[in-house]
């Protein structure tokens, strides 16, 4: 997946994982449950870490709100405590309470011995293709694609699956993207991973490894607009983009809280100015260093990269933050929702230049 070779676009110089997917990180897995039905267009996407006992054996997280204009759970613990105990799930602003709700029952039949747990949810606005108010995400739908996420391979859809399904980015049709860029250090290969939830921008500022391309369309007349002679309006930022960065790289909370700074970059290159009503955040993990819950010695082992070795790390998260925007963009299709507002997808507005 990631931008096939057909894609006319290029992005950065690092070299991608094998799949070009946050999938590439070993143990990382992904699954989408797509809810498509008239006006009903939205979903849950989840992005599970290695094995399954991970309120027992945590992760090292760390999450960066860039700009806060959202409704996410669990950044606050993520925050003081740099432990993630949980898979992430994605999903619409209104649906975050049931999402919660879902992750929690999974939880708890994982382990009777679970007293509380800390649930990551992360949401963005869907409500101009989706009748957000319906209220349509069950906690049988992310049950379900929690489960599906357990033995999903090493691959996964994206554009307007999943969580992303009734997401605009840019003016045309958003969603899900995805994308990957090894990382070289000493003598061994690390991969980063990225998948963006996206919803944000204007459709002028769209910019491709430094191409105007959004100016290059601005002249098209605006799809949610019925008089086909009105050109489209560039409006405000009053979208969202949730990053997710993976790694395999042995990085401490600290290390991946600076990953997550990073993502601001990548997303700053497809021209997002992070507007007063985008809700902007990151959320990184390692998959290398586990945190024992309980532990019968007062300190534990944990392997960490020096700093002055970091730099190619900071780097390649940018720019697969910046590819999984573009991907999300060029594999989300044309897309007709609540009361007829469409989106066009930017394959078929690039076409449609020609």
């Amino acid at each position: 997946m990631g931008l096939e070779k057909d894609c006319p676009f290029h992005i950065g110089r690092g070299i991608p994982g094998e799949n070009d997917l946050i999938t590439d990180v070993p143990g990382v897995r992904v699954a989408h449950r797509t809810l498509r039905e008239g006006d009903i267009q939205t979903g849950v996407t989840v992005v599970m870490p290695p094995g399954d006992n991970w309120f027992n054996e945590k992760l090292p997280v760390a999450a960066h709100v860039i700009n806060g204009f959202g409704k996410t759970a669990g950044l606050v613990q993520i925050e003081e405590l740099g432990a993630l105990e949980t898979p992430i799930v994605l999903t619409n602003t209104l649906s975050v309470g049931t999402a919660w709700t879902a992750l929690v029952r999974y939880m708890l039949a994982k382990d009777d011995t679970i007293s509380t747990v800390n649930p990551v949810i992360c949401e963005c606005n869907d409500g101009y293709l989706n009748d957000i108010r319906g209220l349509h995400v069950t906690e049988k739908d992310v049950l379900k694609a929690l489960t599906e996420a357990e033995s999903a391979g090493t691959e996964c859809s994206e554009g307007a699956v999943g969580a992303g399904t009734g997401m605009s980015c840019m003016g045309f049709k958003g969603g899900i993207g995805s994308a990957s860029r090894k990382v070289r250090i000493g003598e061994k290969d690390y991969v980063i991973g990225a998948l963006t939830l996206c919803n944000f921008g204007r459709r002028g500022y769209l910019t491709v490894d430094g191409k105007k391309i959004g100016e290059m369309l601005m002249d098209q007349p605006d799809p949610a607009d019925s008089r086909p002679e009105v050109p489209l309006q560039d409006g405000t930022d009053k979208g969202s983009v949730i990053v997710i960065l993976a790694t395999d790289l042995p990085l401490s909370d600290r290390q991946l809280k600076r990953l997550c700074k990073r993502s601001a970059a990548g997303l700053a290159r497809t021209g997002s100015y992070f507007g007063h009503g985008s809700g902007d955040i990151a959320v990184a993990f390692s998959t290398t260093n586990r945190i024992p819950a309980e532990s019968s010695e007062a300190a534990y082992t944990f392997r960490q990269l020096s700093d002055e070795r970091i730099e190619p790390a900071l780097e390649m998260s940018a720019e697969a933050v910046e590819e999984a925007v573009i991907s999300a963009l060029w594999h989300a299709e044309t897309l007709t929702g609540r009361d007829g507002h469409v989106r066009i997808g930017l394959r078929d507005a690039w076409e449609a230049r020609k």
